[in-house]
């Protein structure tokens, strides 16, 4: 059975600082303690919708537990591969139009 443990309040709390920082307009929807559920909205600069959340347990490497977020974009028919926080805000911010 898939787990979520890796989305700890602390890795929440190190994505929402990532998003932040990369200047992105961003949400959560307070699923943090159950984050089977947990999503973020974040649009990008150029209006795109793109939603984040934890991958499964079977998706997270241990030799990179910090990459734990996947993001998608539904305009652009795309999923990332499974990033860190900062990962996932740069590549977010840096898609091009």
């Amino acid at each position: 059975m898939a787990t979520f443990t890796h989305a700890t309040p602390e890795r929440c709390a190190q994505l929402s600082s990532a998003l932040t920082a990369a200047g992105l307009i961003w949400s959560d929807n307070g699923q943090q303690g159950d984050p089977r559920f947990l999503t973020y909205t974040v649009t990008d600069p150029h209006g795109r919708m793109w939603r984040i959340g934890p991958a499964t347990n079977f998706q997270v490497s241990p030799s990179s537990p910090g990459r734990i977020w996947e993001a998608s974009c539904p305009a652009l028919m795309t999923t990332t591969r499974v990033l860190s926080a900062r990962q996932v805000a740069a590549h977010i911010r840096g898609v091009q139009a």
